[in-house]
Order: structure tokens, then C-alpha cells, then sequence
């Protein structure tokens, strides 16, 4: 049997609420409107970024949704071409775990709501892209909490939904799992609190990298 472990990124593998509040707040700049507190821009970390930018902006039109989401993707990555944007920090104890999983005879993968590019950075400048067997981002799927990410995971990894199990931070990630027929691990170190991972349909929850080895065996 195959045993699959998916990872959400952002708020489960690294820390990259900054430069995601930093490229949100000058999306909303240029469109010549007050930005969101940071607090609900962390909220919505994990959706896809046309489906982010109408949660924060459900009022306006879809075509100003899709205008400010290519602002934010300019913002993004002139920020990066110019060094303006912070260390995106692997969580404390990640690597180790992923090569623990790795040795255990785990098959590796991410379901992201970033893009393939930004996926991409990451993980090569962590030294991470070739822990993982499958990858799966917003540039070719739905928006989380639909399934589609998950689904594709496993089949490109030859897993099944009893041996799949999905890790990450948000209501969205824990809402996917189940959708997908998945078991879902919520993780307390990122931008949702435990209570909305609960209530999304986490099967465990933790605020230890170190216990995740154990939860997933």
C-alpha cells in the first residue's frame, strides 16, 4: 500500500505570512482602496488568489477580483526580484520530518493554493524539491476546499483516499481532506486557530512538528 502524506505550504511548511500581507496590501493599494488588517489577510491564506481577493473584497466585480489578483502576482514578484521581500523560514524541525517520513517509506506531496512558480521557489531554496513525488498548486486546479488538488495527488502518486492523509493549517486544507475522502491533520502553527480546524473536520490536530511522525504512523 502506498501511504501518502500531503502538505499544505504556507503556514505548514514555511512561514510566509509577511510577504503574502505585504503583496496583499499593495494590490489593494492600487486599487485606490483601504488594505484589510493583516489578520484577515492571514485568513484567507490557502485559497486560490482570485478566490482570497474575493473573500476580503466580496463586493466588487470578478473583474476587478481577477485585475487586483494580477497586482498582487506583480507585486510578488517584484518584491522578489528586488530582495524587498522577507525570509521565508522553513517551520522549526520541517526538514527533519520530511526526511524522517521519507526513510519510513512515506510518499511526499504539496497541495498549495500558491502558483507553480512560487511552489517551485520554495522548495528549491529550501533544498526540498526532490523530497516530493507530486505537486499540485492553484495554476492548474480549483481553489481549495475543493478536492481536485488532493485527488490529483494521489492518483499521480498511486495512493488511495484510505492512505492518503492531508497536513496543513486552514479550515480549507482540513474541508479538502474530507471532501477528498482523506484523513486530515490539522497543524496549530499556522494562520487558523484549532477551533476552525476542528470545526472544518480535522481527525487530530497538533502544535508539534515532532508529533506528526507518530500521528501519521
Amino acid at each position: 500500500m502506498t501511504r501518502l502524506a500531503v502538505f499544505d505550504c504556507d503556514g505548514t511548511l514555511v512561514d510566509s505570512q509577511a510577504n503574502i500581507c505585504v503583496a496583499m496590501e499593495q494590490a489593494f493599494a492600487n486599487a485606490a482602496l483601504p488594505a484589510p488588517p493583516r489578520a484577515a489577510i492571514r485568513r484567507i491564506v490557502g485559497l486560490s488568489l482570485v478566490e482570497a481577493i474575493r473573500a476580503l473584497l466580496p463586493e466588487a466585480e470578478d473583474a476587478q477580483h481577477q485585475r487586483m489578483a494580477a497586482d498582487y502576482k506583480d507585486a510578488f514578484f517584484r518584491l522578489r526580484t528586488t530582495g524587498g521581500l522577507e525570509e521565508e523560514p522553513l517551520f522549526e524541525g520541517i526538514a527533519e520530518l520530511l526526511a524522517e517520513l521519507a526513510d519510513d517509506g512515506w510518499r511526499l506531496g504539496v497541495a498549495t493554493g500558491k502558483s507553480d512558480r512560487g511552489l517551485a521557489h520554495i522548495l528549491s531554496h529550501h533544498g526540498l524539491t526532490d523530497r516530493f513525488v507530486t505537486l499540485q498548486t492553484a495554476d492548474r486546479h480549483p481553489s481549495k476546499p475543493d478536492p481536485a488538488m488532493l485527488l490529483a495527488a494521489m492518483d499521480e502518486a498511486g495512493a488511495t483516499p484510505h492512505s492518503t492523509t492531508m497536513i496543513g493549517d486552514t479550515s480549507f486544507d482540513m474541508a479538502m481532506a474530507k471532501a477528498a475522502g482523506a484523513r486530515a491533520v490539522g497543524v496549530a502553527w499556522g494562520y487558523h486557530d484549532v477551533r476552525d480546524l476542528v470545526d472544518a473536520g480535522a481527525d487530530v490536530v497538533t502544535d508539534r512538528v515532532a508529533a506528526l511522525r507518530g500521528m501519521l504512523a
